[in-house]
Parts: C-alpha cells; sequence; structure tokens
C-alpha cells in the first residue's frame, strides 16, 4: 500500500469515525454499523472483527466519561453479573444454532417493543433492578451469537426509567463487561494481535472527538423529543436487521 492509499484511507476512516462517534453518543449505539463495511474493505472480514471490538470499547468508554455523574451503577452491576457468562455461553452455543432466524427474531422483536414500551410507559410500568439481570443474561447471550445487539438494549434501559445521559452512560458502561469478554477471545483466539489494537485505538480516537460533540446535542434535546429519536432508531434498526437478512 503506497502513501497516497494510505491517505485516503486515513481520510474515510477518520471521517467516519468522527461520524460514528456523534451518532452513537446521541443515540447509545450505531457506531459499529457505520464503520463495518469500511474497516472490512480495507482490512478484510477476519481482521475488521478485533478492530471494530475495540473501537467499540472506546466509544464506550467515552460515553462513561461523559456522563460519569449520572451512571446507575447498580443497574451496571446487576446487568453485568448475568451478562458476562451469558456471553461465553452464547459464543459455546453458536454452532448448534440457525444465526439467521435468530436475526430476524431479533428484527421483529425491535420494532415490536416501541409500541410495548409505549404502553408501559403510560401505565406508569417500569422494570424494576433484579429484572435488569434478566435483561443482561438474555442480551449477553443474544451478543455470543449474532454480530450486535446494540439497540436491543436501548428500549430495556429506558424501560427502567433511564433517559438522555442517564441511559448512554449505564447502557455504556453496563455493555463494557461484554465487550472485555469478548475482547478476551479474541485475543485468546490470537486475532487480537499489535496490528489490530494499534489500528482499532487510531480510529477510536476519532470516535471519541465525535462523541464529545455530541453531548451538546443531547443536553438540548428535550426528553419526549429523546424518545422519539429512539423509537426511530430502533425501528430503522429492527428493518435493517430484516432487510439484511433476506
Amino acid at each position: 500500500m503506497n502513501l497516497s492509499d494510505l491517505i485516503v484511507q486515513g481520510l474515510v476512516l477518520g471521517s467516519l469515525g468522527l461520524g460514528a462517534g456523534v451518532l452513537g453518543g446521541v443515540i447509545g449505539f450505531g457506531t459499529t454499523i457505520i464503520l463495518m463495511p469500511a474497516l472490512v474493505y480495507f482490512y478484510g472480514p477476519i481482521q475488521a472483527i478485533p478492530i471494530i471490538a475495540l473501537v467499540a470499547t472506546v466509544a464506550n468508554l467515552s460515553r462513561i466519561f461523559l456522563w460519569w455523574n449520572v451512571i446507575n451503577w447498580k443497574v451496571c452491576f446487576v446487568y453485568s453479573l448475568t451478562a458476562i457468562p451469558a456471553v461465553i455461553l452464547g459464543v459455546n452455543t453458536l454452532v448448534v444454532l440457525n444465526e439467521k432466524l435468530v436475526e430476524v427474531t431479533l428484527g421483529f422483536f425491535l420494532i415490536a417493543l416501541i409500541p410495548i414500551r409505549r404502553w408501559m410507559r403510560k401505565k406508569n410500568f417500569y422494570l424494576k433492578l433484579w429484572q435488569m439481570s434478566l435483561v443482561g443474561a438474555v442480551i449477553g447471550y443474544l451478543t455470543g451469537i449474532v454480530a450486535t445487539t446494540g439497540a436491543i438494549n436501548t428500549p430495556f434501559f429506558l424501560a427502567y426509567g433511564l433517559t438522555k445521559g442517564a441511559y448512554l452512560g449505564t447502557e455504556a458502561a453496563s455493555t463494557l463487561s461484554i465487550l472485555f469478554t469478548k475482547g478476551i477471545t479474541f485475543h485468546q483466539l490470537g486475532f487480537l494481535n499489535i496490528t489490530a489494537i494499534a489500528q482499532g485505538l487510531l480510529i477510536g480516537l476519532f470516535v471519541l472527538i465525535g462523541a464529545i460533540f455530541s453531548k451538546r446535542i443531547v443536553l438540548a434535546l428535550p426528553e419526549h423529543k429523546f424518545l422519539l429519536l429512539m423509537e426511530m432508531v430502533m425501528f430503522i434498526s429492527g428493518a435493517s436487521i430484516l432487510l439484511m437478512t433476506l
């Protein structure tokens, strides 16, 4: 790869990293969805996996840093307690499951959760702390099976009563345990080498810068508009999952 190719690659990934950082910083997910096609193109599907895992880790760390003061650490602990072993279980049962069927189910489930969340809010029904451990177990297991489940977390953390910064920070801190578990697995499989770490951290730097800009957007959004934005993105994510399985 010559110098001009490196410059083009850097400009493309840097620009995408900034945009992904802003989007992920506002809605809590979507960073990996934006970056994955370009990473696969430049590095290939195998090398892209550990790089995107590192980028996602940096993205979550940035949201934790930005919203540290409003994170609900009890939720993080309860969620992670069941999510970590569930990830390992999911990876080990992947070989006996139909991944396409699981993704189709996730797509329909994500769309169906929009009216369910509205009904729960209208009835003033919120999830209890112990129920978040069940959410952690299910999401952790699914994360071990399919590529990404970021959007699936959203309705459950909102249903607990978290919104805006509290939702973004708490969801990021909770998901970090899953990402660390995946990272350890990648290292054991030999995919997480020095090159992947350097590339992931460099792209993650641009994601971090984008995430810093996102805080102003979140603070300026009224709560009802923030919730509408979440519902819109949930619908798009669910529809995208269904379209990708066709």
